[in-house]
């Protein structure tokens, strides 16, 4: 019989690439999704017409992080064998405008998740999406599972608390439960929102002639960039370990803003400093500088480690992002 593995977050970039590498392994995937008025599915169906998605091998189910009736009843009708809890507000600059609904989503329902499977009697493996903001002002440099946590952001908070809940099932129950510690991750499938999707996006719009100027806040900013669909591999690695542990994922390189700029717009042919400007009010009010991490105790101990690399990320991001554009204006409906 095929595995049965739960994803929450499963409409995001993690979770459908996620979705694609357990169906690729032969899994049954079940996600949880919200209800809302209009769904956001499309990466998913991008999945489903790749033709690569045998029928009944992804099902989505409604349920809320905010809702602990719903985890319950999802938990219980389908019995999963793994949980990957990926649901989040996951924009850092969000959370400082949105506090509590973050802590609510992040820290609460991580709890909300961990007891339903307690009620439920059930006992699958559990992974937990912990990030690199957590060590927000760094004690250490590079950044390995023991160093302090010093979270400088709602978000980071909420993560932080989610963190030692899963630790705390894992000791006080018994839970096979695991925290990935992932470093930034990206992929022609982040959100819009987010600095290196505005990047890329901006270079292929800019090309395409319907956008001038990006604005961007602390250019400085230096973060530990990998690609997501590489990731992944590593949240499924750790719940094929005999026992549950906590691991940085990371490419152990860190570029600035500034960097992501330099290689993105280069790589295009265009100078980034005729196109960006800085706006001071898409500063943080608490700023993390600096982060890098050491993914050593993951090679050790699960065989991972990055192979796509920082320019050729960059670059892949852009390729598609071209490409996105010039299929969007092919359909008429790219605006100026």
């Amino acid at each position: 019989m095929a595995k049965r593995a739960l994803i929450t977050g499963i409409t995001g970039q993690d979770g459908s690439y996620l979705a694609e590498l357990l169906i690729s392994k032969g899994y049954e995937v079940h996600g949880i999704v919200r209800r809302t008025s209009s769904q956001n599915t499309a990466r998913l169906e991008q999945l489903c017409q790749s033709g690569n998605t045998p029928a009944g091998k992804l099902q989505l189910h409604y349920g809320d992080m905010s809702d602990s009736a719903s985890l319950f009843r999802v938990i219980k009708d389908i019995g999963p064998d793994e949980v990957y809890n990926l649901a989040a507000q996951s924009q850092v600059h969000v959370s400082f405008e949105n506090p509590e609904y973050t802590t609510d989503v992040i820290a609460t329902g991580t709890v909300r998740l961990l007891e339903a499977i307690r009620l439920a009697g059930l006992r699958p493996r559990f992974y937990q999406a912990s990030s690199s903001e957590m060590f927000g002002l760094a004690q250490e440099s590079p950044q390995r599972e023991t160093t302090p946590f010093h979270p400088r952001s709602p978000y980071a908070c909420a993560k932080v608390h989610a963190y030692w809940a899963t630790v705390n099932y894992r000791e006080a129950y018994g839970f096979h439960a695991s925290n990935g510690i992932l470093f930034n991750h990206e992929s022609p499938r982040r959100g819009e929102a987010f600095v290196t999707r505005k990047i890329t996006m901006a270079v292929a719009r800019i090309l395409a002639g319907i956008q001038d100027k990006l604005c961007l806040g602390n250019l400085d900013a230096c973060r530990d960039w990998g690609y997501a669909k590489e990731y992944v591999e590593a949240m499924w690695l750790m719940l094929q370990q005999e026992k549950p542990d906590d691991y940085v994922i990371a490419t152990g390189e860190t570029h600035s803003v500034r960097e992501f700029l330099e290689v993105a717009f280069g790589y295009a042919g265009l100078d980034w400093q005729n196109h960006v400007v800085v706006d001071p009010n898409l500063c943080r009010p608490a700023e993390v500088g600096h982060l890098v991490g050491d993914a050593s105790k993951a090679e050790k101990c699960l065989g991972w480690k990055p192979r796509i690399r920082f320019k050729e990320l960059v670059r892949l991001m852009v390729d598609a992002d071209v490409a996105l554009i010039k299929s969007q204006q092919g359909r008429g409906q790219t605006a100026v």
